[in-house]
């Protein structure tokens, strides 16, 4: 009784010790579970709420008031950007493969009952460990609506957002988690034990979803008798755009990882392709205003979260990797990420599962679960998610159960932790020359901006250590 009351003395002040920015964020959550269909107005309100707390009673850490805001703008300007033209991009990417009649065709090669929404989450699965998880999660969705004559289940919908997040958290390729390990001189090879947990993951999750959709909706063999002929001129622009993807992004973290932080470079790879192919093929560019609202949600969100004042995690350890995977789940995995980057300590091949795979447990958790709901808005539901995709949170223990038990915990370096100067590869003289111009020009954008502010009394001017940063 006496331990209860001490307890009880000690909450108001526990309470009090929360900073306010995770009120508010937790607020927002709850806003957007609770408001499933005015998300994007929950997201703005929670940011600007956000905001303006810290504008009025703290700091955003580059500095107070407006010129903090500023500063905390430019650091993240490249991430949001990024994110924004991937979303918007991939919108006009997913109409490009449902226009070349691929998917129509889908239902020949793909054996029939369960098995057939089995084999369509393993093609999702393997895409993603190439692709970016995004591109794999539209694939599958607009494959879905065509296999399943546009009836496809919510918790289909949640496995193949689990199935694009899983396939990607063992690539350095695959997700932007894993990506940022790369870039920090992290071993893909230390990356690639991550394929054990989502393998294990992947058979708990991906079949019972596979029967769940069966029984609602089963493959329709006869749409494919009918189906269009493959357009095979936009199938070309679709291979040729997930292409120049993974060339982008293989090439900026092989030969340029010092700059990947300096221009969205992958947002920029997408929308080049998307333009020269334009060329042969014209995407219909109605889809992107049903696209801008996802993009605007996930884009609020994610600068709602890195306002967030995280400075540290808790020592390196599997529980807080495995705690980090559930704070995934309504939390960007990519500023945890780059914490624990900056902490050091990891096993980087559990920890790339558990961020990687955490979020597939929410709608929300990811940026592959905001890109799906602009095709199947059904998704924006905080309890059906839940409901209907139990068995994801259950795939994700059991996954990184399996892992831990089979591995054991084995912490590798970064490149800051070993001093690591091996030099990196040298690319193509063309290429170093055009990618140096493409970054200049975007310093300059940005320098111009600045300017503009500065000269309106907007915006103070930069210290010297900003101006030399």
């Amino acid at each position: 009784m006496q331990d209860f009351q001490a307890v009880a003395m000690a909450a108001p002040g526990a309470l009090r010790a929360v900073p306010m920015e995770f009120v508010i964020f937790g607020l927002t959550l709850v806003g957007i579970a609770a408001f499933h269909r005015r998300t994007v107005l929950v997201a703005l309100l929670g940011l600007g709420a956000t905001i303006a707390w810290k504008w009025s009673f703290g700091t955003f850490g580059g500095g107070a008031g407006l010129a903090g805001l500023m500063a905390h703008g430019r650091h993240e300007a490249v991430l949001l950007s990024n994110l924004a033209l991937l979303l918007m991009g991939f919108a006009l990417l997913a109409n490009q493969f449902e226009r070349s009649n691929v998917p129509e065709a889908m239902p020949r090669v793909l054996p029939d009952g369960w098995t057939g929404g089995l084999a369509l989450l393993a093609m999702v699965f393997v895409m993603s460990a190439f692709l970016d998880n995004i591109a794999a999660t539209i694939i599958g969705g607009v494959a879905a609506r065509h296999v399943f004559h546009d009836r496809v289940s919510l918790g289909y919908l949640v496995a193949i957002v689990a199935a694009a997040n899983a396939g990607g958290a063992g690539s350095v390729l695959g997700d932007t988690t894993t990506t940022m390990m790369w870039i920090s001189g992290v071993s893909p090879l230390a990356v690639l034990k991550a394929f054990i947990a989502a393998g294990v993951a992947f058979v708990l999750f991906a079949i019972p979803a596979a029967i769940q959709q069966q029984r609602y909706a089963p493959i329709q063999r006869h749409i494919a008798e009918d189906a269009p002929r493959v357009d095979r001129v936009r199938g070309g622009v679709v291979i040729f755009i997930l292409v120049t993807l993974l060339v982008v992004n293989f090439a900026g973290n092989a030969w340029y990882p010092q700059f990947q932080d300096s221009a969205p470079w992958l947002g920029m790879g997408l929308w080049g392709a998307l333009i020269v192919t334009a060329i042969l093929r014209m995407p219909q560019l109605s889809v992107l205003g049903g696209a801008l609202r996802s993009t605007v949600f996930l884009v609020a969100l994610v600068a709602t979260a890195s306002l967030m004042p995280v400075d540290r995690l808790p020592d390196a350890s599997w529980q807080t990797a495995l705690g980090l995977g559930a704070l995934s789940s309504v939390f960007d995995n990519i500023p945890l990420t780059a914490l624990a980057l900056k902490q050091g300590g990891y096993d980087w091949g559990i920890l790339a599962f558990a961020v990687g795979f955490g979020g597939s447990m929410m709608w929300f958790g990811s940026s592959a679960g905001v890109a799906l709901s602009s095709l199947y808005p059904k998704v924006r539901s905080f309890g059906g998610w839940l409901k209907h995709g139990w068995y994801v949170p259950v795939a994700y223990v059991a996954g990184f159960a399996a892992m831990l038990h089979l591995t054991g915990w084995e912490p590798t370096p970064t490149r800051a932790e070993r001093a690591d100067t091996a030099p990196v590869a040298a690319p193509p003289a063309w290429l170093d020359d055009a990618l140096h111009r493409t970054g200049e020009a975007w310093r300059d954008l940005l320098a111009r901006g600045s300017d503009r502010l500065e000269a309106t009394g907007w915006l103070p001017p930069l210290s010297e250590d900003e101006a030399l940063d």
